[in-house]
C-alpha cells in the first residue's frame, strides 16, 4: 500500500492529511487544530456524484468539516485511479474568522500537494476477476 502525509500551517494551526491506498482506492484522513476528530465522511468517484455524511457535533449541531473535504475532493478527482473516501475533523478552540477563511486556502494547498503525489505515482492495478453470469463457484 502507498501511504503519504501532507500538511499545511496558516493562522496558527495546522491541517494534515494522511493518505493511504486500499487497492485502487484512496482513503484521506483530514485532521487538524486543537481537537482532531471524525466530523464527516465524503465520498467521490468517477461513476458517482460526491456525497457527504455530516456527523453530530454538540447541541444538536452537525460538524462543518465537510467544507474542507468537499473543497479537496473535486480538485483531486481527475487524478484518482479509483474511488476516494475522505474523513475530516478539524477543531480550533475559539476559532477566528481569519482561521476559518484560511481553511479554504489550506484545503487548496493540500489538494495541490495530493495531486502532485498522485501524478508522480505509477499505478499498475490488476482488476479483480468475477464470475460470468453462466459461472458458479466450485
Amino acid at each position: 500500500m502507498l501511504n503519504k502525509q501532507f500538511s499545511v500551517t496558516q493562522e496558527n494551526y495546522t491541517i494534515a492529511v494522511a493518505a493511504q491506498f486500499v487497492g485502487p482506492d484512496l482513503l484521506l484522513v483530514i485532521t487538524g487544530g486543537d481537537h482532531p476528530h471524525l466530523g464527516d465522511v465524503t465520498v467521490i468517484s468517477s461513476e458517482d456524484d460526491m456525497a457527504t455524511l455530516r456527523l453530530a457535533s454538540h447541541d444538536g449541531r452537525k460538524h462543518k468539516d465537510n467544507l474542507v473535504a468537499e473543497r479537496i475532493a473535486p480538485q483531486i478527482k481527475d487524478n484518482l485511479p479509483g474511488k476516494c473516501v475522505l474523513t475530516a475533523g478539524i477543531h480550533v478552540d475559539h476559532i477566528s474568522q481569519a482561521q476559518i477563511d484560511a481553511s479554504f486556502t489550506m484545503a487548496d494547498t493540500l489538494a495541490q500537494q495530493i495531486n502532485a503525489w498522485l501524478e508522480a505515482q505509477h499505478f499498475d492495478i490488476k482488476p479483480p476477476v468475477y464470475y460470468s453470469n453462466s459461472e458458479q463457484p466450485r
